[in-house]
C-alpha cells in the first residue's frame, strides 16, 4: 500500500520514499507518494525522482494493483533498485493547474445546477459535461457568477464520512459517469465555504487549492451539444 502524500498536503513539491517494487511495464512503485494518480478526471502527476548517482524522469503517475500507487517514466531507464532511497520531486507548475481548473469545476457544478455526465481537467482548462437537453440562455451570465464566486476567496477543506452516511445522502453525487470508491469504510468529501456561505460539498480524491481565489479569473468557452441530453461545457483560466 502506497501512503498518499498528497492528500496531507497538495503543495508539498519534494518529499523522500523508498522503492517498494517495479511493475513489468517498467513503473516504479514507492512507499508513499507525493504524486497524484490519475484519476476521476484528474491527470496523473508528472515530476522526477533523485537518489545516489540516477535521476528519472516521470511522465504521469497511475493506480496499481490494490493500493500501489505506480510512477512511469518518461522514457525507458534505468530504475532505482528495490529498497533505494529516493527523492520526489513535483512538477509543481503543472499540479498547480490541476488544482486550480479542479476547483473551479466545482464551482461549475455550483453555477450549472444540473447532474455531470462527465468531466476532464488539465493544466489550464477543464470540461464538464452536463445531462442539459438545453444550452443555457446566457453565456456571459454563468461566467460573471463563477468569477464571483471566485472572487469571495472561499476556504476549500475536507472532511471524510462512512459509506453508510452517504448511501444515506445520495445528493451529495453529482457525477453519474464517476461513482465515489466505496468499501474502505470512509469517503472524503471536499467542501466550499463554510457555515452560510457553504456552496457545495460533493465527493471527491483530487487536489484543490486551498481558497477560490487562488483559482483566478475564468473563461467559459465553447458549449457544445453532446447528444439529445448532453452539454459539454468548457472552462479556461485566465479572463
Amino acid at each position: 500500500m502506497t501512503e498518499m502524500l498528497f492528500r496531507e498536503d497538495a503543495y508539498r513539491v519534494e518529499a523522500p520514499g523508498h522503492v517498494t517494487g517495479h511493475t513489468p511495464e517498467g513503473g516504479v512503485i514507492l512507499d508513499c507518494s507525493l504524486f497524484y494518480a490519475q484519476g476521476g478526471g484528474q491527470p496523473g502527476d508528472s515530476g522526477r525522482l533523485d537518489w545516489p548517482g540516477g535521476t528519472l524522469a516521470i511522465a504521469t503517475t497511475i493506480k496499481g494493483d490494490g493500493d500501489d500507487i505506480v510512477l512511469v517514466p518518461a522514457e525507458p531507464a534505468p530504475l532505482p533498485p528495490v529498497g533505494t532511497g529516493v527523492v520526489q520531486r513535483l512538477d509543481f507548475a503543472r499540479r498547480l493547474g490541476h488544482m486550480r481548473v479542479h476547483t473551479a469545476l466545482h464551482l461549475l457544478s455550483v453555477v450549472i445546477p444540473l447532474p455531470v455526465s462527465g468531466g476532464s481537467i488539465g493544466a489550464e482548462k477543464g470540461r464538464l459535461d452536463f445531462d442539459m437537453p438545453e444550452a443555457p440562455l446566457n453565456k456571459e451570465v454563468l461566467e460573471a457568477r463563477l468569477n464571483e464566486l471566485v472572487a469571495l476567496d472561499l476556504p476549500v477543506t475536507e472532511s471524510w464520512i462512512t459509506d453508510a452516511e452517504l448511501d444515506a445522502n445520495p445528493d451529495l453525487v453529482k457525477t453519474m459517469s464517476v461513482r465515489p470508491p466505496k468499501g474502505a469504510g470512509q469517503i472524503r468529501l471536499i467542501r466550499i465555504g463554510e457555515g452560510q456561505q457553504e456552496i457545495d460539498l460533493q465527493p471527491c480524491g483530487g487536489t484543490h487549492v486551498r481558497r477560490t481565489g487562488e483559482i483566478g479569473p475564468l473563461r467559459i468557452g465553447k458549449i457544445e451539444k453532446k447528444g439529445a441530453r448532453n452539454r459539454r461545457v468548457n472552462l479556461w483560466l485566465g479572463g
